[in-house]
């Protein structure tokens, strides 16, 4: 039987970093100035390969120490980031959950910010069988060992795993690794494909 595992950002949850910020700058423009200015994309990819709150706040003081107490409150208005759902991976995945289809899920995500998305969608814990994320692991996508570090927990094949992600590069890691997979631009066309 196929494993199915869906990632989470922008696959089945939309995230707007932006939103973290619209408090203190008035406008989007300003606010992506600020995520260039502090290398926000990079900074953000070591929370997910498992660096700590306080250490990533100290990466921001050491170098932009004017920005270092809006970024620490990032964690904290993380949920704001996550608010809107993207209903039609919902009903995909509820539909093969439905018909027998094991699910997992494989996400780069902070272990300090993880637990607001369970607290905002406890509906993840419900729909997959195992949910496997980098910041615990201490691993990336799309780096081989976290999706052979799936395999081994979901005891499945690579060549059993179908994988749905927003980014082109998860995706080669990902049948790179053995694994087949879909470059996600929205559910019509994961739909289109998994038909």
């Amino acid at each position: 039987m196929t494993l199915i595992i869906f990632d989470i950002g922008n696959v089945l949850l939309r995230w707007d970093p932006q939103a973290a910020f619209r408090h203190a700058i008035g406008s989007d423009a300003e606010i992506d100035a600020l995520l260039t200015e502090v290398e926000f994309y990079d900074w953000n990819y070591e929370q997910d390969r498992g660096r700590s709150r306080a250490e990533a706040v100290a990466a921001i003081a050491a170098h932009w120490p004017h920005h270092a107490v809006l970024m620490n409150g990032y964690f904290d208005r993380f949920g704001l980031t996550i608010q809107n759902r993207i209903q039609g991976s919902w009903d995909i995945a509820a539909a093969l959950k439905d018909s027998g289809h094991r699910l997992w899920a494989l996400t780069n995500f902070s272990a300090d910010t993880w637990p607001q998305a369970l607290d905002l969608h406890p509906q993840l814990t419900a729909l997959f069988e195992g949910i496997v994320v980098s910041g615990h692991e201490r691993m990336v996508k799309p780096d081989r060992e976290i999706f052979d570090l799936l395999c081994a927990r979901a005891n499945a094949a690579p060549e059993a795993c179908y994988f749905i992600d927003d980014s082109a590069d998860n995706v080669v890691g990902a049948r790179a690794a053995g694994w087949q997979a879909h470059h996600f631009t929205g559910p019509e066309g994961l739909h289109a494909d998994l038909r």
